[in-house]
């Protein structure tokens, strides 16, 4: 597996990611759902990873800055076929070390409390992610789940 830093110009990476928002609409109310779509992914404090395997995307995240020392986890998301594969956990494992190594020392993400989620909460647990209240922007929200992690 190859995971690189990806310019979202391509149309696979397009198409990975409208599966994304148009899953996670499906599941959670417009109201409630935070998954950044293109032009928020392309935004100059975001970094985005792609995952590939014999040229095809196999999964993606993103860390977005939110102050010079706290980044937030965004856009985890692993092809459906490939999952419970160890994409997810090499990939965070990429991106948990190139937010050390820009300077980062704190990384927290929002994700959905549904059963759905319940598996990506398991693998943030599992990389010593606790729960933490609202952070940044975000507000209080019985659809969500916050954690954070120190690096």
């Amino acid at each position: 597996m190859r995971i690189a830093v990806d310019d979202l110009t391509g149309p696979e990476i397009a198409g990975f990611l409208d599966e994304h928002v148009q899953q996670m609409l499906s599941i959670t109310p417009p109201e409630s759902k935070h998954a950044l779509d293109l032009d928020g992914l392309r935004r100059p404090e975001v970094t985005f990873w792609t995952a590939t395997e014999a040229g095809r995307v196999v999964g993606c995240g993103a860390i977005k800055r939110l102050d010079a020392q706290h980044a937030e986890l965004k856009s985890m998301r692993t092809a459906p076929a490939r999952q419970r594969g160890g994409i997810a956990s090499r990939l965070l494992e990429h991106i948990l070390g190139e937010a050390r190594t820009v300077g980062f020392v704190r990384i927290s993400l929002e994700t959905g409390s549904d059963a759905f989620f319940l598996p990506a909460r398991r693998l943030y647990e599992k990389f010593g992610f606790g729960y933490c209240e609202p952070f940044a922007d975000y507000r209080p929200d019985p659809l969500s789940v916050f954690m954070t992690r120190t690096l």
